[in-house]
């Protein structure tokens, strides 16, 4: 007599069983992302890292070894100290001032006027465009030699001025330069952070007999402390890192009175033919965004809390 196989029972799939399994689908989406992001930032990163240790040229493929050597010349180097505080100013100047206007564009933007979406778009017009067409574009108008600028100087009378050869005010220009094409950012950040507030608050602090200021100050101001937050640490990143202006305006000249760390890695490498030197400034500048972004984020973050 045959025996009978018992039939199977299936157990229904628990909540716990679920979780694990669409997690596991999660993480496998996750896999081309971070191939990726090892490919272009871990990768270049790392072999960064190597060349700095090298006497490479750039181009030949025999270099040597040559330990911490390029760094040792980096903290001797009399030019760094110049290029970190240029870098300082176009990063934390950029972004105070893209700040400060672009808040008060969003604040005027935030009233109910007709022309408010032309307004914008003007403003915000300038971050589409590549910041080397737009450095070229401002150098058309501070260029020494038939400069916009100076020719309205000689119209009246007056002597013409060179600005972009002037070691100090060659990187207020380009700092300028900057926060004029990317304000826009921070406003449009700005702007949508007040349009979030709820009328009521408003309301609510009139009838307590708030003014403007106290209303700006106790009310929109803490809750737009995100806004401020994403805007401030984004500029900074961006001003931490410019090239493309300074190239357009200086190519960071005179010698390298105008140069941040990004554009003097660039003559580093291209002019001397010094990428080992040029991969140690890349490290330094790394650790010097890193160091700033971050704490400024740390900071910010707690600032929200306690607003």
């Amino acid at each position: 007599m045959a025996v009978q196989a018992k039939p199977q029972v299936r157990t229904p799939e628990t909540a716990w069983a679920r979780m694990i399994r669409s997690g596991a689908m999660l993480n496998l989406l996750y896999v081309p992302a971070l191939l990726l992001f090892c490919v272009f930032i871990f990768y270049p990163f790392f072999k960064g890292m190597k060349i700095s240790f090298t006497n490479w040229d750039g181009y030949n493929l025999d270099y040597k070894w040559i330990g911490f050597e390029n760094y040792k010349r980096m903290f001797q180097d009399p030019e760094i100290i110049k290029v970190i505080k240029n870098t300082v100013i176009y990063g934390v100047g950029s972004s105070v001032f893209q700040n400060i206007i672009g808040l008060l564009y969003a604040l005027f933007l935030n009233m109910n006027i007709r022309t408010r979406g032309f307004v914008r778009t003007i403003i915000y017009l300038p971050v589409i465009i590549s910041s080397l067409i737009m450095g070229y574009i401002w150098y058309f108008f501070f260029q020494y030699q038939g400069g916009a600028i100076n020719d309205i100087l000689l119209l009246f009378g007056d002597q013409p001025a060179n600005l972009l050869g002037d070691p100090v005010k060659n990187v207020w220009i380009i700092t300028f330069v900057n926060t004029y094409q990317y304000l826009g950012i921070a406003m449009v950040l700005y702007l949508a952070g007040l349009q979030s507030i709820p009328r009521d608050y408003y309301e609510a602090a009139t009838i307590d007999g708030a003014g403007p200021w106290k209303r700006f100050a106790h009310v929109t101001w803490p809750l737009i402390a995100p806004a401020f937050t994403v805007s401030m640490v984004l500029n900074l990143i961006g001003g931490l890192k410019l090239f493309d202006v300074i190239v357009a305006l200086t190519n960071s000249g005179p010698g390298y009175a105008s140069a941040s760390l990004s554009s003097i890695m660039y003559l580093l490498y291209f002019g001397r033919e010094d990428a080992g030197y040029a991969a140690t400034i890349g490290i330094l500048m790394f650790i010097l965004i890193s160091l700033v972004s971050i704490t400024a984020l740390v900071f910010l973050r707690r600032r929200e809390v306690n607003a």
